[in-house]
């Protein structure tokens, strides 16, 4: 084994029995029992301490569970804030708890920020910034914020990843993979796959730890609101930006959630929501990338009353077929149309599609859509659908994409700043002619022009290829070169049940053969006039049979560990 597998060895011990500590600690045995990750250590059922720390004792399993994230440390509290969004893979209880997680740290010595941008920047720090402000505007769990200026004067904020942080995330992601590999093995009817959950919270994580992509993501909304006076993102200065530094334009404002609706004007208030409600519908429907935490903590309002986003680390994007179906959705559900909702879980979530053909599942589809019938585009409220829609299909361990949720929890964050600022506001109202725009490019004249023009072509092109195509066959036929292949569907399962049945008959024809040879062998030496050793190699041969034969009845009946 490798130097670095065995270092990696040993640092995933330590965290892992420091996992079955706090999961103890709070009450979780249960859990290490079930999953068996104790045994990883070589942990027995005797040696897990039972005893709940007093500050959680009678605390619901919800709360719970935040403070074991909390008490894991900053990886585990970002998964903790990715689960928050993912009400389809947690009960919609616990991703309300969730939400409570902060990640607010103390700060980081600037010394060890200073080493870390003389890291990035080996020509020197002073090439790039006339001044750095040592002391930090926010520290967070992964990275720490300082206001700074460059070289021509210049105003910026600089986000500096915390010292060790990648490597930190890098080793709990390696572990966390490899207890979903485990999670699945003991958890058949989860309703998705922890290996794929961890994937996707990996990719995740790896997203925030990189800071090229929140800036990428900056600059790509940037671009879309550029000739938009009213909302505004930073702009982004990629001469002193890294994977570890982010360098932003400052921007000079006050966060909303610093700010009380009495501090605001009727006016201002009703600014403020309107333009968000349009910025993040703007971002879903038309551009099909948006930001999807669009909290009071990540607006600004400018001097102008205009408003800025920031901490684009967390994004969504649907791409036009996506977009399609959501149409489709809610024009299912407003006519009450039950296959087409049902062809719309199907190619959005690619599950079986023997699951909405049950009759119960149409049956809560049809009690789903009777909450919005006789309800006109102006009066629908698409966050609440989409959650009531994603709450039915988690009842049938349906998993959803995420960048779905995303956008759910990117328009029900929208929606709770216009009740905290304008409890008045109609958000739906507001963004209805935009929905009916976007409604009128899927089903408008010119949209199915275009797509019957599109399929026009298309049978086009195949005729005229058609004739080199039936030439080409042809010619492999003539040759002998024409092949044939079937994919054929589970057939490792069949291949498992003949390896199975060739061992049952093996054993079965051993057993027997011990049988009758020992018979056969006690017989001969009962018919002898001394007694000797063939009489003692049947009897032998008997009792090993015996055991075989209860070896081999026993390994049916006890429960068997599902893969």
């Amino acid at each position: 084994m490798k130097i670095g597998n065995i270092k990696q060895t040993i640092r995933n011990t330590k965290r892992l029995a420091e996992i079955i500590k706090v999961l103890s600690k709070f009450g979780f045995q249960q859990v290490i029992l079930d999953t068996g990750i104790h045994r990883l250590l070589d942990i027995v059922k005797e040696e897990i301490d039972i005893d709940i720390a007093p500050s959680a004792a009678n605390k619901p399993r919800a709360v719970r569970f935040r403070l074991v994230l909390e008490e894991l440390g900053p990886t585990f509290i970002k998964i903790g804030q990715v689960l928050s969004t993912r009400p389809d893979l947690i009960p919609p209880a616990w991703a309300d708890e969730l939400k409570k997680l902060q990640d607010r740290c103390s700060n980081v010595p600037f010394e060890d920020i200073r080493t870390v941008l003389l890291q990035e920047f080996p020509e020197g720090v002073g090439t790039l910034f006339a001044h750095i402000d040592e002391q930090p505007m926010a520290a967070a769990s992964l990275a720490q914020v300082h206001r700074a200026k460059l070289k021509d004067g210049t105003e910026v904020v600089i986000k500096v990843l915390r010292p060790g942080s990648r490597k930190m995330v890098e080793e709990d992601m390696s572990l966390l993979k490899g207890l979903a590999q485990l999670v699945e093995q003991y958890f058949s009817d989860l309703g998705y796959s922890p290996n794929a959950v961890a994937k996707e919270f990996s990719r995740e994580l790896l997203k925030e730890i990189n800071l090229i992509h929140e800036g990428q993501s900056t600059d790509r909304l940037r671009r879309y609101f550029k000739s938009d006076t009213t909302v505004y993102f930073p702009k982004v200065y990629w001469q002193s930006t890294t994977r570890n530094v982010l360098t932003l334009e400052e921007i000079k404002g006050r966060l909303l959630s610093t700010l009380s609706p009495d501090d605001l004007t009727p006016l201002e208030r009703r600014a403020i929501v309107a333009r968000g409600t349009d910025a993040v519908f703007a971002q879903c429907l038309q551009y099909g990338f948006f930001h999807a935490d669009p909290h009071p903590g990540n607006i600004i309002l400018k001097h102008d009353n205009s408003i800025c986003f920031i901490d684009c680390g967390m994004t969504g994007q649907l791409d036009r077929l996506t977009t399609e179906h959501l149409i489709d959705l809610v024009a299912g559900v407003i006519k009450a149309d039950i296959d087409k909702l049902c062809r719309v879980v199907i190619e959005l979530t690619e599950t079986d599609p023997a699951i909405t053909d049950r009759r119960d599942f149409r049956t809560d589809l049809q009690h789903l859509i009777s909450h919005f019938q006789q309800t006109n585009l102006e009066n629908l409220d698409i966050a609440f659908l989409l959650s009531e829609f994603f709450g039915m299909l988690q009842r049938y361990k349906i998993q959803c994409p995420g960048d779905l949720v995303l956008l759910t929890k990117a328009l029900t964050t929208i929606e709770g700043v216009a009740e905290q600022f304008d409890p008045t506001f109609d958000v739906l109202s507001h963004v209805e002619p935009r929905i009916q725009e976007v409604v009128m490019g899927r089903y408008g004249y010119n949209a199915i022009r275009n797509r019957m023009q599109k399929t026009v072509m298309g049978y086009l092109e195949l005729f005229e290829d058609l004739p080199a195509d039936f030439q080409r066959f042809l010619g492999y036929f003539r040759h002998s070169r024409f092949t044939l292949n079937l994919e054929l569907k589970r057939l490792e399962h069949l291949a498992d049940k003949i390896d199975l049945s060739s061992r049952i008959m093996g054993m079965a024809m051993i057993i027997s053969a011990l049988i009758v040879g020992s018979s056969i062998l006690i017989l001969a030496d009962s018919m002898s006039t001394e007694h000797g050793v063939f009489g003692t190699l049947g009897t032998v041969g008997l009792i090993l049979a015996g055991i075989n034969a209860a070896g081999f009845v026993a390994s049916f009946l006890l429960p068997r560990k599902k893969k």
